[in-house]
């Protein structure tokens, strides 16, 4: 599964490219915290099982807060963000809420799945399938059933009851006997396609944090 080192270099990437005129080392290290903030699910599964990917992995909770952070900004008479953080607030909010979503939800609905409508509905879901043009069939996909000349895989995983994470800090996610896995082990990039995810967000983020230094 992506790890939050990942997560935060695609979140770099979402932040650099949306935060626009908003840039600052404050803005994008707020980006960079609420995209990290999403794994902190894996440790309230240390008292609630099936927690870890649940909890803060809704993609109810970018849609929470991008409500709160619009109904702050365009519906209430004096915006709380502007008064308290200034004129660049709502943009550095909305970016993040953004980023939450895209950079710390999304890539783990697409690896080994997550619980997307948590608490409304207690169900695991992962996208997964692919997509080609082919001389023969044409454009198919395997994301959706649309009758495809190949089968679609079942999204549905199974409920908070059927189905937890192991993870480096939480080996027994289950709470059932022994950990079944006694290696902690955190992972950084599983594969040659993460760590240049990696690379390339260290490298934009601290590009981007430089040419602003620099500017000021």
């Amino acid at each position: 599964m992506p790890s939050t080192l990942v997560h935060v270099a695609l979140g770099g990437l979402v932040g650099c490219a949306l935060l626009a005129g908003a840039f600052s080392p404050r803005a994008i290290l707020v980006v960079l915290a609420a995209v990290a903030a999403v794994d902190l699910d894996t440790f309230l599964g240390w008292v609630v099982v099936g927690a870890h990917r649940s909890a803060t992995h809704t993609l109810l909770l970018p849609v929470a807060l991008g409500a709160l952070v619009y109904w702050d900004v365009r519906i209430r008479e004096t915006s709380w963000l502007r008064a308290r953080f200034g004129e660049t607030a709502p943009r550095v909010a909305g970016v993040a809420v953004v980023a939450v979503a895209f950079a710390g939800i999304g890539p783990d609905v697409v690896t080994n799945g997550v619980n997307v409508l948590w608490p409304v509905h207690d169900q695991f879901y992962e996208v997964t399938g692919r997509t080609y043009l082919s001389d023969q069939q044409g454009f198919v996909q395997t994301f959706v059933d649309l009758g495809n000349a190949e089968p679609v895989k079942d999204a549905s995983l199974g409920s908070t009851k059927e189905r937890q994470y192991h993870t480096g800090a939480d080996t027994n996610p289950d709470r059932k006997g022994e950990p079944e896995v006694n290696e902690r082990i955190f992972p950084l990039a599983g594969s040659g396609t993460q760590l240049l995810l990696v690379a390339t967000g260290a490298l934009v983020v601290a590009s981007r944090v430089a040419e602003d230094v620099r500017d000021r």
